[in-house]
């Protein structure tokens, strides 16, 4: 059967008991969670913004809330966690990542309502919702297309360091789609660009960057694979070393020693979240809920790392800067 005709048959069964499943405030409501694990500030302070903004819609961990987490990155692999969160029995499932993470709860989930927040695909293209304004099913919420923001990110390194021509960047195999975007947006540009593949994890940073120093880069795109955060101080360091201004996608990068970011605001796209559960926890069918795509962008400029690497960022890049890191 192929996915649409699945998807329909979710739509024509949107008479599951949907009734029996809405929570009253004062009974107990079970979500199911699988994101990124909690292991590091960044993904700590978006699960704090979803649990805060169910607190002010009225459910509130520890009394009338409980929440299962599983880690996407679980050594076992993300269909053994999802298998664990279904047989926790929640009244629905939130799944934040790439789309093996929604393929992964699908697989285990049946009818339970999901609230996807859906990193780098498109579920209207891939048939997992039928449009965003009607998803059908058991699937709403928001979408993260950074593709366009691969595109954007050479451009803004390319604005600020226009007198610079070679460009290498970091990928591994979660971010090859948007390795093509910004290979040709620098080829649009008239910038070299060097594709450094990271293979095999525990990925080895130290030899990708040795090899970007043979090519003579002299600008650094690091895209935005859940795997390469936890050594966003590493990333960064072995940077400054190399002199080279960097662009990621998350502030956490920039934080941590990055030259600059550019993308989503996450603790805002979470909040959204936590409202389309409190809507389905209260009643409502993801069917009757459109999904929408994150829009909130921030940039993050440091300037103590322009310091570093002796370079002078342009008026122009920090006044459009949202936060100025001194």
């Amino acid at each position: 059967m192929r996915r649409r005709e699945f998807i329909g048959l979710l739509g024509g069964a949107a008479a599951w008991p949907l009734a029996a499943r809405a929570q009253q405030v004062d009974k107990i409501a079970r979500i199911g969670f699988l994101g990124p694990s909690r292991d590091s500030p960044p993904p700590i302070a978006y699960y704090q913004a979803f649990l805060a903004r169910l607190r002010a819609l009225g459910f509130s961990e520890g009394e009338n809330l409980r929440v299962e987490y599983r880690a996407l990155n679980d050594p076992r692999g993300p269909f053994v966690a999802a298998a664990e969160l279904v047989g926790s029995q929640p009244d629905l499932i939130v799944v934040e990542g790439p789309e093996i993470s929604l393929q992964a709860v699908i697989g285990a989930s049946g009818f339970i309502p999901i609230v996807m927040m859906a990193v780098n695909y498109d579920p209207v293209a891939h048939g997992y919702v039928k449009s965003l304004a009607r998803p059908g099913g058991n699937i709403t919420g928001v979408i993260f297309r950074q593709l366009e923001l691969a595109a954007k990110q050479v451009e803004l390194l390319t604005q600020a360091f226009p007198e610079r021509r070679r460009l290498a960047a970091l990928f591994d195999a979660q971010t090859a789609d948007q390795l093509g975007e910004a290979e040709q947006t620098a080829k649009t540009l008239n910038v070299q660009f060097q594709a450094l593949k990271l293979e095999n994890a525990p990925y080895d940073f130290a030899a990708a960057f040795r090899s970007a120093a043979v090519r003579s880069a002299e600008m650094l795109l690091v895209l935005s694979s859940p795997a390469f955060t936890r050594y966003r101080s590493q990333i960064a360091e072995l940077a400054i070393e190399q002199h080279l201004p960097t662009m990621f996608t998350f502030r956490h990068y920039a934080e941590a020693g990055g030259l600059m970011s550019y993308g989503f605001h996450f603790p805002t796209a979470y909040g959204r979240a936590a409202e389309y559960v409190a809507m389905i926890l209260k009643g409502a069918r993801p069917a009757d809920l459109p999904a929408e795509r994150a829009t909130k962008l921030e940039m993050v400029v440091n300037l103590k790392t322009a310091k570093a690497i002796g370079v002078e960022l342009p008026t122009s890049i920090l006044l459009r800067a949202d936060e100025v890191i001194d």
